[in-house]
């Protein structure tokens, strides 16, 4: 019995030692961790609206109550709003997907950029290929895009990937999240 005990005090401070450790090097990495999510999302914001110089991050409860819409960044170059970046999670077949939407003050998609997802290596996850992604370039956010498998060559479709038709439909609406957003409020803004 005492033996027990002994085993148990000695596990009992091995595993405080460990969980205080633990923590110690939680706190002393989460500043560093912050930054550089930071930078990242910074560097993709300049990837999607290039002319902007700064961005600010728009708290309104209102667009972020909206579906999709994680967050939206203003676009900003010579002290004028020039676009928009919206970040959004549509879901996929296995997950959300964080996508960040760039668009211009014009209306315009100036690029699509596939973040986190856990959608099918090899099939779903093609969806952040440039192949995917770059046939929303330069488009009107004033009519919905639609995902197609027949080859319409409409600017409002886009031809979903063989094999990932429910990935490539999530995409799509994740865009269209950002186009409706642009056009029923931030547009007027």
């Amino acid at each position: 019995m005492k033996e027990i005990i002994k085993l148990g005090v000695i596990l009992l401070i091995i595993t405080s030692v460990a969980g205080l450790i633990l923590g110690f090097t939680n706190d002393l990495t989460q500043g560093i961790i912050q930054e550089r999510a930071l930078a990242e999302t910074r560097e993709a914001l300049i990837a999607l609206l290039p002319e902007a110089e700064d961005f600010a991050i728009i708290d309104d409860e209102e667009m972020l109550s909206r579906r999709n819409i994680l967050e939206v960044y203003e676009g900003i170059s010579n002290g004028e709003v020039i676009g928009y970046t919206v970040q959004v999670n549509p879901q996929g077949y296995d997950g959300r997907i964080k996508m960040l939407v760039g668009i211009s003050g014009e209306g315009r998609i100036t690029g699509v950029k596939v973040g986190e997802h856990t959608e099918t290596p090899g099939v779903g996850s093609k969806i952040a290929d440039a192949s995917f992604t770059n046939q929303f370039l330069d488009k009107s956010t004033e009519a919905e895009f639609i995902p197609t498998k027949g080859g319409e060559t409409d600017d409002q479709y886009i031809e979903a990937i063989s094999g990932a038709t429910v990935s490539s439909e999530a995409a799509v609406e994740g865009v269209n999240s950002a186009r409706s957003l642009f056009e029923e409020v931030l547009k007027n803004r």
